[in-house]
């Protein structure tokens, strides 16, 4: 910029680290440059119309020292507004170039390139292959829509492949197979987010001047927050009721619930939870078989069978059945997995008791028997849920 000295665009550390020493300039944020060869060009013909002093701000080094010993060092930056002009128009001017790139790779269909995984060939469009790696290795650098320049981003994933080097955790390891067993192990088929040699890749880094990805999405989660903090300001929470097994009463709360049921219909579940050791599951099976018992108009203490839910009612209160607790072999089957009302509240709000949390807690193993499979037709034949669907379409 200051004198005829020339460097290849490919080493330019060596032409900023000669303009510092033998010119003191420094130019500040030059990675967020889009262009450094023009920005280059640029700067050397206003140094040429006007004095350096005229754009650059002058910093004095050793300020304390005597003057022979004091140094002035020029920093362009975009604190100029000229500067901040050049470095926005060059930044445009990449977007355009980078968009049309995209564009033309979206629309090519000459594509071709075998997997780096499995070896197989594609050819036509590029997302082909990245949804190919995404679903059947698991690999995934996001959409393709979202890539520029796939065929360098390709490249440069196969090249870290071949030297046996893992594409996250960037480990390299002894052969394939182990590389292989690492990645398939350590879920690290995907990129590293960390890594800023992929962010050519990627459209996001290119639009704003000055932020990656990470300031990009950080602005945009911050945004989310702020309009979620708006949006919730005036929530309001409505309860889910849960019902009685008995009778119509409702209860905002599990616990009202269950203070009802055992003071107006003598029915303390709790109760009969903790002496029997319930767990969730016998629990859910209980409840929809109350549930069921009564929906039929049929006493669950004695079997006995009303023409109304308010005569079984009274049959129950006047017997005394209301808390009693049916025989096991009666509720205690498959078919009460489900259950009899959808959107049951009282089921969504049971728990296990402490006994079985602690048991749980410390590892107890609890045995899953699998159904018998050998004769499928004869299993379907007999499944509960022939009469699940028939209850339903009595009850529509």
């Amino acid at each position: 910029m200051l004198c005829e000295h020339s460097y290849k665009i490919t080493d330019k550390d060596s032409l900023l680290k000669h303009m510092v020493i033998e010119h003191k300039l420094v130019i500040a944020d030059v990675k967020l440059i889009a262009n450094f060869k023009r920005y280059a060009i640029y700067w050397k013909k206003r140094f040429t119309e006007q004095a350096i002093t005229d754009f650059c701000s002058v910093i004095k080094t050793n300020s304390e020292a005597s003057e022979d010993q004091q140094e002035n060092f020029f920093l362009l930056c975009d604190v100029l507004p000229e500067d901040r002009v050049l470095r926005e128009q060059l930044q445009q001017e990449r977007l355009k170039i980078i968009l049309e790139q995209q564009q033309h790779e979206r629309s090519d269909t000459r594509f071709q390139r075998l997997c780096m995984f499995c070896s197989e060939e594609f050819k036509g469009n590029r997302s082909i292959l990245f949804n190919h790696m995404n679903k059947e290795h698991s690999f995934n650098v996001g959409l393709p829509d979202n890539l520029v320049y796939c065929n360098e981003l390709l490249d440069t994933l196969e090249r870290k492949m071949d030297n046996l080097q893992c594409l996250y955790c960037e480990k390299k390891f002894r052969d394939k197979n182990t590389l292989k067993d690492h990645m398939r192990k350590k879920q690290h088929r995907k990129i590293n987010a960390q890594n800023h040699e992929y962010d050519q890749f990627y459209i996001i880094n290119y639009l704003e001047l000055g932020k990656n990805w990470e300031e990009v999405q950080s602005e945009d989660d911050a945004e989310i927050r702020d309009t979620n903090e708006q949006d919730w300001s005036d929530w309001e929470e409505h309860p889910v009721s849960a019902v009685c097994l008995f009778c119509d009463k409702q209860a905002d709360t599990t616990e009202k619930l269950l203070c009802h049921m055992k003071d107006s219909h003598n029915f303390d579940l709790q109760k009969m939870k903790t002496d029997l050791g319930l767990k969730f599951y016998q629990q859910v099976k209980l409840v929809n078989y109350i549930r069921r018992q009564i929906y039929q108009c049929r006493c669950h203490g004695c079997q006995e069978k009303f023409p109304s839910k308010t005569e079984l009612i009274t049959h129950m209160e006047g017997a005394r059945h209301l808390g009693v607790l049916p025989e096991r072999s009666l509720w205690d089957q498959p078919q009460y997995y489900f259950p009899t009302y959808e959107n049951d509240s009282l089921l969504c709000t049971l728990s296990d008791s402490e006994e079985d949390v602690t048991a749980q807690d410390q590892g107890e193993e609890i045995p899953v028997i699998g159904e018998d499979l050998s004769s499928l037709e004869a299993l379907k034949q007999a499944s509960i849920l022939n009469q699940l669907i028939h209850d339903r379409g009595l009850r529509s």
